[in-house]
């Protein structure tokens, strides 16, 4: 049993079993044991690899969209160029690599990072030299101004609840302790939901709903900024619009393993609910772009040209590895589907290139 299994035993034991949310809390941020407090979980020696480690064209293309949102809303100066859950800083270097070339654009840009990890950030600062970003726990803490936004794979790690079908009520599943003192997972007696009601209409007996309060109240920052500020934010998730089903998953050295089985030690993850993000954005005064799939949109904004004019440079294992990373960033069977795009943006302006209305 992991230190952390250990201290939420005795919790669990002393109060009784806990949701779902605040046990993937504990696992992901607790300030001793939590997965992101101490580690750095990317890449070959970690637990998983996003987008920007398979290529740079992911960020380049993002950054250049985001760009030319920013031309598009003005050009204004100054304004906050942000990322949520930025890794080693990867995706925020290819970004401004990219954009050296737009005229005013790193003048005017302002870098601030949202990020808690504290490797992760000495990570961030190395990759990001000579630029020098200024960092925050929370959206909320971002000072006002403009909003330019990034996040790749930040919803997914946030904690959600699950709740199960059960006639016209729903069950929560728990984390309680079995026999042995271990943690094990149960669900709560049912009862109705108010704020699942609308799912009676398409879902049927024993079908799992997942939600994500903290996702939801993230987006509304965001937008609350955009409408006040101006802005642009650029989301990119694995997930669809509207949840169903049992998504979560726990991933340690690149492996699936049952979600109790390393608390602290493992990422956590669920698929994105979209829908609710769209809806925050909407409450807050924002308008949202459809939900595109990675690969459409990525090919909208030239990366087969962009992956050919690299190529040419090229040549035996790098060159393979290269054609390996176009297809997995787009291909539908790979990330191409999976992964979603959803941008967040003033009522009055269209989204960023390669989003639709």
């Amino acid at each position: 049993m992991t230190p952390l299994a250990s201290e939420l035993a005795r919790q669990i034991a002393a109060t009784g079993p806990i949701p779902l949310n605040q046990f993937m809390a504990a696992c992901l941020t607790h300030p001793v044991h939590g997965y992101y407090t101490g580690r750095d979980p990317l890449g070959a020696a970690g637990d998983f690899t996003t987008a920007p480690e398979i290529s740079q064209m992911f960020g380049e293309l993002l950054g250049l969209s985001l760009a030319q949102a920013w031309l598009d809303r003005g050009a204004p100066n100054p304004f906050l160029l942000t990322e949520l859950g930025p890794g080693r800083g990867t995706l925020m270097a290819d970004v401004m690599r990219a954009t050296k070339s737009v005229l005013g654009f790193h003048d005017a840009a302002r870098l601030h990072l949202v990020e808690v990890s504290e490797p992760l950030r000495a990570a961030q600062a190395k990759t990001l030299q000579p630029h020098t970003p200024t960092w925050h726990d929370t959206i909320a803490d971002l000072p006002d101004g403009p909003l330019f936004l990034i996040a790749n794979e930040y919803f997914d790690a946030l904690p959600i609840r699950q709740f199960q079908r059960m006639g016209d009520g729903w069950s929560e599943k728990m984390v309680a302790l079995d026999d042995t003192g271990a943690p094990c997972f149960g669900w709560s007696p049912p009862a109705p939901l108010a704020d699942l009601a609308y799912r009676l209409d398409d879902t049927q007996e024993g079908d799992i709903v997942e939600v994500n309060p903290v996702a939801a109240q993230d987006a509304g920052l965001i937008a609350g900024r955009i409408a006040a500020h101006g802005g642009a934010a650029i989301l990119v998730d694995y997930g669809d619009w509207r949840s169903l089903g049992d998504t979560l998953q726990s991933v340690r050295n690149h492996e699936p393993e049952h979600p109790l089985a390393n608390p602290g030690n493992a990422d956590l993850t669920a698929q994105t609910d979209f829908e609710p993000l769209a809806l925050a954005a909407t409450k807050a005064g924002a308008a949202h772009s459809r939900v595109t799939p990675q690969g459409v949109f990525l090919e909208r904004l030239g990366i087969t040209a962009r992956a050919q004019a690299l190529a040419a440079n090229l040549s035996g294992p790098a060159l393979e590895a290269h054609i390996a990373a176009h297809r997995r960033l787009t291909h539908p069977e790979e990330m191409g589907t999976l992964f979603k795009v959803m941008s967040i943006h003033p009522i009055d302006t269209a989204p960023p290139p390669g989003l639709d209305p």
